[in-house]
């Protein structure tokens, strides 16, 4: 999956978590699971977009972060929505499993990145013990 995919694939998520949220009862414990399952859901695509236009590799791996720390934080929201009875499982469960699916692309990328980083560093760490021998 490249990274267009991708973005496309996280708009679609805050878009079904908005349709999910606009769902929820208006008390409180459902305005409360609303309001912070909409701002981490929206956030994943938001910050995925920025991870992809982060100015270095170091940006790039601290946003991927973010959106998968985002994409946890919106399975825990909705995993509340499903053990609290909020609304009913048949429908949250597809949108938790995207959820978690994020959350595994992001952290698996996040790790592929970093490893990349490391092993950048290194070679230019090697070279320029080479190009300073006396």
């Amino acid at each position: 999956m490249d990274a267009d995919e991708l973005k496309e694939r996280t708009k679609r998520f805050a878009l079904r978590i908005l349709k999910l949220a606009a769902a929820l009862p208006s008390t409180i414990e459902g305005k409360a699971i609303r309001g912070q399952l909409v701002r981490a859901g929206t956030s994943v695509g938001a910050n995925y977009r920025a991870a992809c236009r982060g100015r270095s590799r170091a940006e790039f791996v601290a946003k991927l972060g973010i959106v998968e720390e985002e994409a946890d934080e919106s399975a825990f929201w909705l995993e509340l929505i499903i053990e609290g009875a909020f609304l009913n499982e048949n429908r949250v469960q597809p949108l938790l499993d995207e959820a978690n699916k994020i959350t595994k692309i992001m952290a698996s990328s996040r790790l592929t990145a970093s490893k990349r980083s490391s092993a950048m560093k290194a070679n230019l760490n090697r070279q320029s013990a080479i190009g300073n021998r006396q």
